[in-house]
């Protein structure tokens, strides 16, 4: 039962596509010239509204151009408007941070694919539209012209049979009016024979011009329906045949333009799926505990919390050991509370730099793990300086025995001064690094030793014997003077922003420009000043332009205008001010060298 109902649901099938093919045959054969050889006008109002719809299409295509253009230009503004600022770069180690970078890389490539949309729908579709739809039009009003012209060919020849008819039936009837008059003549035996003559004549003219007409009657009629035969059967049914093969071709059209406009999308939906993907794999890139160890490595301050304050009974002390008792736990405990939560307080030098900057040389003003980072970074700076003036210095010196193995190619001499320079270079570099190496290892051991309790317990009894800066931290007095050197050693050492550039350059005479607010408190100093706008010194030029690339600089463009805030201390570096797009200023260092001052009076 199962295979009879299955053979019959196929032979049913097949008969349904046999036939399908024999009504797609019959409707191929079928034309206009011989199905609608009599809806001229039809035809011409059916084609005119099918170019008409070709025309909406191409409306179609430019709007949605205009609206890919568009979308594809406010995803870049987009993009643009929020791309991370210079001031947020901090923030661009977080793998929340770096995703969304990503995801902004992903969208402006997004919009990149709808650019390459709307150019493609603009050179392959529209154009191709435009022209098809103008020649469509000339080819059917060529065609409309000759259909009128073949009409009125038709028409001449069907008045001209008319007129010959009514001439034909004219002449005949003056025939018969003939014959009967010369009847009637010949019967009258009043008349003489000469007028009975002359009626016979009249008749006889009046047959023969009847014959002549209705001879021409005869040949218009044959050249009429020869026409007309050749008109309806030839001639109209080409023009018409010409009508339907335009609008064949405008319907064939459409088909291909709206493929090709889906074959358009179609060739960058990869590409999207892909931005797509990259959203996606941006997204779970995102590590909160990454994150979460990151903001603990950049805040950490390595101090430990202060520990219970502990009972004083008044009744059992001395009156002057319970004020300075509790004198010096006031003091350490406001100490400690500031080097972990009050770093928004800093010095004048240390605010536009980081939140835990420096204004020392081996960075003992800093919480400890942050002076260990800075120490560690500013020692593989220095190494890697090592390894290029290294590099410099070979490179020199297999110079020198070239040119004294050839002194064609050059005088030694020349090159020997750049040598020693190089080794200069070099020696001083790694004294550097020496002297730094040792600032770390002894930064280790003051950590290892301040993290113990007793050390904590020794911190707390003894707090006037340690100096606390504005973030909390402290310098313990060594025995060795050259443990801690002065602010003078310090911008000696110095030639970067990096370094701290001392607690602060001098400023020309009347400019505004002060040390930090000292709080001398018993024998030990609490600095504790806002960040404070300078004064202007003068303005500079800049003559070549400068990329920031250590911290504390700031970029700038050749010939653009600054102001100078502080003037160079000799270590290389001058201080500049700029105003920004968000109303405030921009503050940093830049090369002396690459400036022109113009210093006011």
């Amino acid at each position: 039962m199962l295979a009879l109902l299955a053979s019959g649901t196929s032979r049913s099938s097949s008969s349904i596509k046999l036939a399908e093919s024999e009504s797609a045959a019959q409707n191929s054969n079928m034309s206009w010239g011989t199905e609608i050889w009599d809806q001229n006008d039809n035809i011409a109002i059916h084609t005119n509204r099918g170019i008409d719809a070709l025309d909406k299409y191409a409306n179609f295509l430019r709007d949605r151009v205009a609206i890919e253009t568009e979308y594809a230009g406010k995803l870049r503004r987009l993009v643009k408007n929020y791309q991370p600022k210079k001031k947020e770069e901090e923030d661009n180690e977080y793998t929340s941070m770096q995703a969304f970078r990503n995801l902004l890389k992903e969208v402006g490539d997004l919009a990149g694919q709808r650019e390459v949309v709307s150019e493609s729908l603009q050179l392959q579709v529209i154009q191709a539209v435009t022209l098809l739809s103008k020649t469509l039009r000339e080819e059917r009003k060529k065609c409309l012209s000759d259909g009128a012209m073949l009409q009125q060919n038709l028409t001449t020849q069907l008045s001209s049979l008319d007129r010959a008819k009514r001439n034909y039936e004219k002449a005949y009837r003056d025939s018969e009016k003939a014959v009967d008059s010369y009847k009637r003549a010949d019967m009258d035996l009043n008349l003489s024979r000469a007028e009975v003559e002359r009626y016979k004549n009249v008749m006889t003219a009046k047959i023969q011009q009847s014959d002549d007409a209705k001879n021409e009657y005869a040949n218009q009629l044959q050249k009429t329906n020869n026409l007309q035969q050749q008109h309806f059967s030839m001639l109209l049914p080409a023009v018409l045949n010409r009508l339907q093969e335009l609008d064949e071709k405008r319907t064939r059209g459409i088909r291909e333009f709206i493929i090709g406009a889906a074959e358009v999308e179609s060739s960058v939906a990869p590409i999207i799926a892909r931005c797509m993907e990259g959203i996606v794999k941006a997204g779970e890139s995102i590590n909160e505990k990454e994150d979460s160890f990151k903001v603990i490595e950049r805040y950490q301050s390595g101090f430990t919390p202060p520990r219970d304050i502990p009972f004083e009974d008044l009744s059992k002390l001395d009156p002057d050991t319970v004020q300075e008792s509790h004198y010096s736990n006031s003091i350490s405990n406001h100490l400690t509370i500031k080097g972990t939560m009050g770093a928004n307080k800093l010095k004048k030098r240390v605010g536009i730099f980081n939140i835990f900057g420096s204004t020392k040389e081996d960075f003992s003003d800093l919480p400890p793990n942050q002076r260990r980072k800075k120490l560690q970074a500013k020692i593989t700076e220095l190494q890697q300086k090592i390894a290029q003036e290294t590099n410099a210095r070979d490179g020199l010196m297999k110079m020198k025995i070239v040119y004294e193995a050839n002194s064609s190619l050059g005088n030694p001499m020349t090159v020997e001064g750049q040598l020693n320079e190089s080794e200069h270079k070099l020696e001083k570099l790694k004294l550097d690094l020496k002297k730094y190496q040792g600032y770390l290892d002894k930064a280790s051991q003051a950590q290892v030793a301040t993290s113990s309790p007793q050390a904590n317990r020794n911190q707390l009894q003894n707090g006037h014997r340690t100096s606390r800066h504005s973030n909390g931290s402290a310098d313990d007095h060594h025995e060795d003077g050259d443990d801690q050197p002065d602010d003078a050693g310090s911008l000696s050492s110095s030639a970067s922003p990096e370094s701290g550039l001392g607690t602060s350059h001098t400023s020309l005479p009347g400019s505004g420009q002060g040390s930090a607010n000292e709080n001398a408190i018993g024998e030990d100093t609490y600095y504790e000043t806002e960040v404070e706008t300078l004064n202007p010194l003068g303005t500079c030029r800049a003559l070549y332009p400068f990329e920031a690339s250590s911290e504390g600089s700031i970029p700038m463009n050749e010939g653009e205008e600054l102001q100078v805030i502080e003037i160079d201390q000799g270590d290389g570096w001058t201080r500049v001010r700029r105003a920004n797009n968000s109303n405030g200023w921009d503050e940093g260092f830049v090369p002396t060298s690459y400036i022109e001052c113009t210093l006011y009076a």
